[in-house]
């Protein structure tokens, strides 16, 4: 009523409207109270919208912010995966040479040890250890981990403290690098796709655990990108049943993330490798032995990787 009261008398031209003040609402038609008052409060109440332009400066300058830090850490990646690139490709040669020239076997293994604890050193990618006391110090045994990354061999030549043979698949001895090296480790070549010789292969795994060696098994027998353990072969379980050899499962996390499976882009990462208890053969012989292991081994190996079991899903190349 002053309002009206002061307008009355007022030459028209001298009167002046202010803005019809905001009233916010829901699509109810409920009106907004909580929203009105922070318009309030923050002196906004009764302004109008900005103008179109100033709204898209404002938001591309508010993108920059953003897109700045995601450049910086593409470029870190990158350079990081550079620089690992570098240390691998000075240090791989040195001792790719070294191995095969050498004519000691303990000084070999000596050099791939140290070579594969400097490269995850310079590299700084920190490798923890439990359960190394479970390994057994004298005597065959047959030490199986899972397999998610070519980094894999690294890390367990660099963990353990043992010089066992490795079992690798026979397509590596068509290459000649990759075959100069292994047979200079004294790595033996499993065939994954003929039946028969396969058999001879088993039976070359055998003689192995007999005269007093380790072998090193990656049962799965491939990689995958994505998590998951694959099915097993029978192999490892075999040759530890023949000969009543221990099975020691380990388990291995951090690589797959560090450097997938076709992808040469390493990552920044740690590394845990988890050794469990001996698993021995419970008296049965033979087929039921075999099974009797691998299935005792991937137990203990899903309970401490964290991953999903893939066994009923696929089976491995």
């Amino acid at each position: 009523m002053a309002v009206a009261t002061d307008l009355i008398g007022m030459p028209p031209d001298e009167i002046i409207l202010a803005p019809p003040q905001t009233v916010l609402k829901t699509s109810s038609g409920k009106i907004r109270r909580s929203a009105i008052r922070e318009l309030y409060e923050t002196g906004n109440l009764g302004r109008g919208p900005r103008a179109v332009w100033l709204q898209l400066i404002r938001l591309a300058l508010a993108s920059v912010g953003p897109r700045w830090r995601r450049t910086r850490g593409q470029l870190a990646d990158a350079a990081y995966a550079g620089y690992t690139q570098i240390m691998f490709w000075l240090i791989a040669p040195a001792v790719w040479l070294f191995v095969v020239l050498c004519p000691s076997p303990s000084l070999r293994w000596s050099a791939m040890r140290g070579a594969a604890r400097l490269l995850l050193r310079l590299t700084g990618i920190p490798l923890t250890i439990e359960g190394l006391d479970r390994l057994e110090r004298n005597g065959a045994q047959v030490l199986v981990a899972n397999h998610s990354s070519y980094l894999d061999s690294v890390v367990l030549v660099a963990a353990l403290p043992l010089a066992p043979v490795f079992i690798a698949k026979g397509e590596l001895q068509h290459k000649f690098f990759p075959r100069l090296f292994l047979r200079r480790i004294g790595a033996q070549f499993v065939e994954r796709f003929d039946w028969r010789q396969g058999a001879e292969d088993a039976r070359r795994s055998v003689d192995v655990l007999r005269d007093g060696r380790s072998l090193l098994f990656f049962p799965e027998g491939t990689l995958t990108r994505a998590p998951g353990l694959l099915p097993f072969h029978l192999g490892a379980f075999m040759a530890a049943g023949d000969t009543g050899a221990p099975v020691t499962p380990m388990v291995i996390r951090g690589t797959r993330s560090i450097l997938r499976s076709g992808s040469w882009f390493p990552h920044r990462g740690r590394i845990h490798l988890a050794i469990g208890p001996p698993l021995r053969p419970t008296g049965e012989s033979g087929w039921q032995a075999a099974i009797t292991l691998r299935d005792a081994t991937r137990k203990w190996m899903l309970d401490h990787l964290g991953e999903p079991d893939l066994a009923a899903e696929r089976t491995p190349l």
